[in-house]
């Protein structure tokens, strides 16, 4: 090779060969490097590669727990033996009467505060019955009954829709008419159901052309692959520049313009964007609702907002274009709670979905009839979200889907807390969280990063070719394409400093670009890495350095 680079163990044909992965599988073997260097050095492992938070919201977690009192005391009124065994509330009466007096008991804690204001926030905003709000609140904690509706219990898909309304709409006042909510267990689960619903019910078939919004989450890219799918896939990049030369990560509209293209199926989004985490400009949200209306009206969108609490006045494509678009959301990084497994699926309730299935050929309606016949004398009539319901439980085992109601009832106190939250607190604690954290790592890159309203900051990609042709030129970048693989770094990080980072080409980015969970580590932790990505970075200028003289 000719450079005075220091030699890694991971050589650069193992390094190809492990690129092929996903960048979740080349994590476990970089944290195995890492592990083997912290245990012959005085170095601390850094992982950032996973995106769970290192923080919790903690009142609407005491909510639940206190609320469970009350709960368990109804239980034991209505039937208790020996102290071990209690009975289902059924009888409504009086209900709320009585949590009204445990409130009174339990009163000036941030718990009884959240509990009470999302009761009555509930009975003046809804015109929620009293008893039956309790009633049903009690079954869902306790969990005694299968989820009825299965899609949603009714009170708690009230507020769960506000909440979406309020932080991917920017209030009611931007909506018209109505979501229908599908709580899933997490993301995850959302894109699976999406994905399979899709070809159930023939608004998708394999092989058709789909659109990729890259960077994205690595799943999306995996899942289009699969044999059940093999899309035919079409991928608008974020290639915007900022001012400083560096990405801003935005879509330039050369790119977007791939979607006005009718033989487009599909357009599958993540806002803000996984990894770069920047939201898309409202010149870019305009600009799709443009192509929408004007280019591709059958054009349906899946848009993975997860991220969009980070980012003040952020708009989800659900406000801009409602009737094309299937929203995606999970609680989980917001709130601080991967393991709770808590998402929804949002569709408007005039929506192109429906109209698409109502306009199948007379063969593929049959076929339809005759899947979901067992749930209803008319099956034409099914709404494509409920026909989510139905295929997450292999339409068979309908009467028993839906999400584990302790874990709608634990999404339920998230989202009244956020609506209650009229000052904002939370989010501020948190935004401020990963801000600080953003600044430490760009500060250790010795690089001044340019502020943008868009940048969520919970993930940073740095793109290291970027960084060798801005510092050095495009003979430096040269020589590292010519001398090593765009995963180098990455093994060099863990094998010499026990920093595990994910590879951002593996998430449809940029080849050389790394990715920096800004979630799970100790806010001082991120100086450390950004100081040591800037050192090897250093040996790799060092070394062409050293073979410009030779």
């Amino acid at each position: 090779m000719g450079t005075e680079i220091s030699k890694i163990k991971t050589s650069r044909e193992a390094q190809k060969i492990l690129s092929t992965l996903s960048p979740f599988e080349i994590k476990d073997e970089l944290i195995s490097l890492a592990k083997e260097h912290t245990a012959n050095s005085t170095s601390m492992m850094l992982n950032a590669g996973r995106g769970n938070p290192n923080w919790i919201a903690t009142v609407p977690r005491e909510a639940f727990f206190l609320f469970g009192q009350f709960a368990l005391s109804e239980c034991r009124n209505t039937m208790e033996r020996q102290g071990i065994l209690a009975g289902i509330v059924e009888d409504k009466s009086n209900l709320a009467s009585r949590f009204e007096a445990f409130l009174q008991t339990n009163k000036n804690t941030p718990a009884a505060e959240l509990l009470e204001k999302t009761y009555q926030y509930g009975i003046n905003k809804h015109g929620f019955d009293k008893d039956a709000c309790i009633r049903e609140w009690i079954e869902a904690l306790m969990g005694f009954s299968y989820p009825e509706p299965d899609r949603m219990l009714r009170h708690i898909e009230a507020i769960v829709e506000d909440y979406l309304i309020q932080e991917m709409c920017g209030g009611r006042e931007n909506v018209k008419g109505k979501y229908d909510i599908f709580a899933v267990e997490g993301g995850t689960a959302a894109m699976c159901y999406i994905f399979d619903s899709f070809m159930q019910n023939y608004l998708t078939k394999r092989g058709d052309k789909i659109a990729l919004l890259t960077p994205t989450f690595t799943p999306y890219i995996e899942m289009s692959d699969l044999d059940r799918y093999k899309f035919d896939v079409v991928y608008v990049q974020a290639k915007g520049v900022g001012s400083n030369g560096f990405h801003n990560w935005q879509y330039p509209t050369s790119e977007l313009d791939k979607l006005k293209d009718p033989a487009v199926k599909v357009a599958f989004i993540v806002n803000p964007s996984n990894p770069p985490s920047f939201a898309m400009s409202s010149e870019t949200l305009d600009y799709i609702a443009d192509i929408v209306k004007n280019h591709n009206p059958e054009l349906m969108i899946i848009t993975d907002d997860v991220y969009g609490t980070f980012v003040n006045n952020f708009r989800s494509l659900m406000a801009v274009i409602p009737h094309n678009t299937i929203t995606v959301y999970s609680f989980s990084k917001y709130f601080g709670c991967t393991g709770w497994r808590l998402g929804t699926i949002a569709i408007h309730e005039d929506n192109i979905y429906d109209k698409k299935i109502a306009n199948l050929s007379p063969k593929f309606k049959k076929d339809l009839h005759e899947r979901y016949s067992t749930m209803t004398l008319h099956p034409e009539k099914i709404k494509f979200i409920d026909r989510l319901v139905a295929d997450s439980r292999q339409v068979a085992l309908n009467h028993t889907a839906g999400l584990s109601l302790p874990q709608q009832f634990q999404m339920m106190l998230f989202s009244a807390y956020s609506l209650l939250d009229t000052e904002n607190n939370y989010k501020k604690l948190t935004q401020e969280i990963v801000r600080e954290r953003y600044n430490l790592l760009w500060e250790g890159l010795e690089v001044t990063p340019t502020e943008d309203p868009n940048n969520a900051g919970y993930y940073s990609e740095i793109d290291v070719m970027v960084a060798a042709k801005h510092f050095y030129g495009d003979a430096f970048a040269t020589w590292l394409k010519d001398n090593f693989e765009p995963v180098d770094i990455l093994f060099r990080l863990a094998e010499k400093t026990s920093i595990v980072l994910l590879n951002g080409g593996g998430f449809g980015g940029p080849p050389w670009s790394i990715r920096v969970s800004l979630a799970n580590l100790s806010t001082d932790s991120y100086l450390v890495i950004g100081k040591n990505i800037r050192l090897i970075m250093e040996e790799y200028v060092e070394s062409w350095q050293a073979s410009e003289k030779k």
